[in-house]
């Protein structure tokens, strides 16, 4: 398994938390940035990842920025990506069950460092599903052929 990263300055510290627990699981990764708190824009960085993601062989994506909402606004403007704001173990695990989630996005602003965690190892220990979900993943697939 193979991880993009990234986040904006006001993700940075989460983002080198989840870093953190990534380095004791042995999970690889890829970081994008940013690499400082430096103030900088989180399209930037959603991009990157998603493109990582979409393109570039990596499994998932994990995106940090204030909020979480640019970040997965951005990442779900790339084809392929289906990025999910979680702010709760039961959301990642219901969009990697239903939804088949790629990328996993957070807000620093309201999610604890060790809820971070949890919700990180549950969007990646989660399985598709399937099923009567496939068919509804392949409609958003159909949307973005459409438009793109």
């Amino acid at each position: 398994m193979k991880i993009a990263l990234g986040s904006d300055h006001g993700g940075y510290d989460l983002k080198e938390y989840l870093k953190k627990y990534l380095d004791e699981e042995g999970i690889e990764y890829g970081d994008v940035g940013t690499f400082s708190k430096d103030s900088c824009d989180y399209p930037d960085f959603g991009e990157k990842v998603a493109m990582k993601v979409s393109y570039w062989g990596y499994d998932y994506g994990l995106l940090v920025c204030t909020t979480g909402q640019g970040m997965a606004m951005t990442a779900n403007k790339v084809g392929g990506i289906r990025a999910a704001l979680c702010y709760k173990v039961d959301m990642a695990k219901m969009s990697r069950l239903h939804n088949n989630a790629n990328v996993i996005v957070f807000g620093a602003k309201y999610t604890r460092k060790g809820l971070a965690k949890k919700i990180l190892k549950t969007f990646l220990e989660t399985e598709f599903e399937g099923g009567r979900h496939e068919k509804r993943v392949d409609k958003i697939k159909c949307i973005e052929d459409r438009v793109l």
